[in-house]
Order: C-alpha cells, then sequence, then structure tokens
C-alpha cells in the first residue's frame, strides 16, 4: 500500500486539527467575501469540552465547503486543510484499492453514489460531445436490469436512451446473447457512443458483472464507448474479498468507477466517492462558476468538508489489514448463513465474494418480513426475492434466530 496505513487515536485527531488550522476560522479570520460561516453557535455549541475528542464533531461544526475538485487545478485556499484530506482519502480509494498509477486520476467525494454515477455519465456524455460530435441521439445507456435506479435517473435528466440487459434469473449473470442483439439493434437505430454501467455488487443482489462481457460485445462490433464501473456498494468489500479482481484501473478499459462509504464503511450520509481517469473531468467544467478558485468539475456544487474528514478516519483508524479483517469476518457470517439455507433447501442467491444474501421469496413469510425487515425486490408489484444484507451488526446469534424462525414457518 502507497497511502493506507494504521494510525494512532492521537495522530488521527492531530492530522485533522491541522487540517482546520489551515482553513478559514470563521470565529477569528477577517473573512468579508464568504456566503458561509462555521454552525450558528446560538444553536450549535462550539465550545463544548467533548469536541476536543471528536475531529469529526469539529470539523461540522467549522462547516468547511470542500466545493470543487481538488485533484484538477486549484482549489479555494479558504478550505485548503479538508481540501487536503479529501486527496489523501482519494489517493488511498484509487491507488490503493482500486490499483490506479499515483497521478493518473480525477475524483471528489459526492453527496451519494447517485450523483456519482450521474456524474460518469453526464461526463462521458459530454466527452463524447466534446470529442466526436456526437448528438444525444447517437448516445445510449447500456446497463443490467439489476443495475441501481440511479442510472435510468441519469437517462431521464440527460435525455439519453437506457438499454436494459436482461439476466439470467437464478444467476444474475448478463445474458450476452441479448447484449449483442441489443447492441446491434441500437447500431441499425444510429446508436454510435456507448456509455457502459458494469455493476459491482448490485443493490438487490450484490451481484458483480464481469466487465469483458461487455468489452467483448462492443469491440467486436467496432463502436465507441466508456464503461464505468458502479462499485456504490460493492467498492469496500468485493476488492478485499476477492484479491484476484481485475476490476479495477489496471484494466485500461475501465475509466471510472463509484464507491459509496456510507455503506461498508459506515460513514456519514451522504459520502458516495467518484473517480475517473484523467482526460475526462474536464468535460463538465461550469464555466459560469467564474467565483469559485479552480474550477467547478462536479454536479453538486458546495459540500461538507466533514464527509471528507469522515472517511478519512475511517480508512485510517483500521489500516488496510484491519479492514480486510472486518470484511472477512463478514463474509464468515454470510457463509454461515447460506451454510443453514442450504440444509434447509431454501433457494437463495449469493455472490460468492459478496455479503447479501437474496432468498426466493416463496419461503419468505410475511411475519418474518416484519419481524426482520427484510427488503423485497418489489414493493409496487411481483416480488420474487427478499434480501439480507450482512451488515457490520448482523451477528450470528441474529442469524440463527432467524434461522430458528425460518425453520417453524417451514414446517407450519
Amino acid at each position: 500500500m502507497k497511502y493506507w496505513k494504521k494510525i494512532t487515536g492521537n495522530e488521527r485527531k492531530f492530522r485533522i486539527q491541522k487540517a482546520l488550522l489551515d482553513n478559514i476560522n470563521f470565529a477569528k479570520d477577517n473573512a468579508l467575501g464568504y456566503p458561509a460561516s462555521k454552525l450558528d453557535d446560538k444553536v450549535f455549541n462550539d465550545d463544548a469540552p467533548f469536541l476536543k475528542d471528536a475531529p469529526i464533531l469539529q470539523t461540522y461544526v467549522a462547516n468547511p465547503n470542500n466545493i470543487g475538485c481538488h485533484t484538477f487545478g486549484a482549489s479555494e485556499r479558504a478550505f485548503q486543510g479538508t481540501h487536503e484530506i479529501e486527496r489523501e482519502v482519494l489517493n488511498v480509494i484509487a491507488v490503493d484499492i482500486f490499483k490506479a498509477a499515483p497521478d493518473s486520476f480525477d475524483g471528489y467525494i459526492s453527496p451519494g453514489g447517485t450523483e456519482a454515477n450521474i456524474q460518469a455519465i453526464w461526463m462521458f456524455r459530454n466527452y463524447f460531445m466534446n470529442n466526436y460530435d456526437a448528438k444525444s441521439a447517437e448516445i445510449v445507456i447500456l446497463a443490467s436490469e439489476d443495475t441501481h435506479y440511479s442510472i435510468p435517473k441519469a437517462a431521464n435528466l440527460l435525455q439519453l436512451d437506457w438499454l436494459k440487459i436482461p439476466v439470467d434469473f437464478d444467476t444474475r449473470v448478463i445474458d450476452k446473447v441479448s447484449l449483442e442483439l441489443m447492441v446491434e439493434k441500437a447500431k441499425v437505430e444510429g446508436k454510435k457512443y456507448f456509455i457502459v454501467i458494469s455493476n459491482m455488487g448490485t443493490t438487490m443482489f450484490g451481484s458483480v458483472d464481469n466487465p469483458e462481457d461487455y468489452i467483448e460485445v462492443l469491440e467486436k462490433h467496432d463502436v465507441v464507448y466508456k464503461l464505468h464501473i458502479d462499485g456504490a456498494y460493492g467498492g469496500f468489500v468485493y476488492p478485499f474479498s476477492n484479491q484476484e479482481s481485475v476490476i479495477n484501473f489496471s484494466n485500461p478499459k475501465i475509466s471510472s468507477t463509484t464507491i459509496d462509504a456510507h455503506k461498508m464503511l459506515q460513514a456519514p450520509y451522504g459520502t458516495g466517492i467518484f473517480i475517473c481517469r484523467k482526460g475526462y473531468i474536464e468535460n463538465v467544467l461550469t464555466k459560469e462558476a467564474e467565483y469559485v478558485e479552480g474550477m467547478d468539475l462536479t454536479l453538486c456544487g458546495s459540500r461538507s468538508g466533514a464527509n471528507a474528514v469522515a472517511v478519512w478516519m475511517i480508512l485510517f483508524t483500521y489500516g488496510p489489514n484491519g479492514w480486510f479483517e472486518k470484511v472477512s469476518v463478514l463474509q464468515m457470517r454470510t457463509q454461515y448463513l447460506c451454510k443453514q439455507l442450504d440444509e434447509l433447501n431454501i433457494q437463495y442467491f449469493r455472490e460468492p465474494f459478496m455479503n447479501i444474501v437474496t432468498i426466493r421469496a416463496t419461503h419468505i413469510s410475511k411475519a418474518l418480513v416484519e419481524k426482520y425487515d427484510l427488503v423485497p425486490q418489489s414493493h409496487h408489484g411481483a416480488n420474487d426475492w427478499y434480501k439480507i444484507v450482512l451488515m457490520d451488526h448482523v451477528e450470528v446469534e441474529q442469524l440463527t434466530t432467524f434461522i430458528h424462525d425460518l425453520k417453524a414457518t417451514i414446517y407450519v
């Protein structure tokens, strides 16, 4: 690991205090030009004694703005301390986890994975328009039917067509025959540029697409494409549970990725993370943001620097070995649940390197759904599946109780 390590509590506290000292201090500095301030001290107590031992809360009170993209050009000097914290987070994720070369990427911490996915599609749409003189009608999104709803949301916002690729009901694997037929039909209809969303841990199933399925078909048909990995859920699981994975920037065909810290990493909402190779993010420069020092290359604009601090704190509390151990424990709990389901002949889907188990709805009673807050595939139509997500709070004791209740309903 080049950037990621485990450091002590005092080291973490000192690093964040230094970052805040490098930022503007609204209580003491002559800051007349910013439409911002620290949190209102009539409402939020900024001298509470516990704050000295709570770096994240200190940052929320200081209220830094991490506007902009701090891997590209200049940034607001007033918040340079927390901007540097964000760069350190991005280095860990891009280089140490997703195998990018140092200084070969751009990115930022977004208000969530939905925005990060929309950012990718917006960026590639503009890339095709700027470099190929593409028209909107010539650009299309490719993604599976299990893809997160942020993709149809992006298609609607950006006025692009979305081709929904079917998957096998039992294995959740992309149907390559359908994919090829849809690409052929799209070409006939005038589509020339393809934005591909390949999933690393779908929301309902935790299924992981093989990006090579898309690459093989698109290159066979000699079309221009860009490949985005949606690892919003799986990005902090799959690279650790499957250490042979090549779904990262070591694959030159992969141009960008989304990872959420507010899922597996247990950071506060919203801490989506967007990372792309150099040469793309400038396609979403908002030139009209002339009063912003540097350049605004993000969809959201202003965003809290406290979120960057929260992600930094988690990463450097665990370090790479501590995080691998945490993921390994969750994998063992997932395997325990699957073993119990196998013994009961319960039908389920589980991606081998993920910590989501999705059970056929025919095995699940209404009472189980309500008692354990199981999430259905659909609240508004025919529902075939319920999922269990093996998060940190889901321990073997709870799983044992669930299995006991499941047995009771089966026998009844």
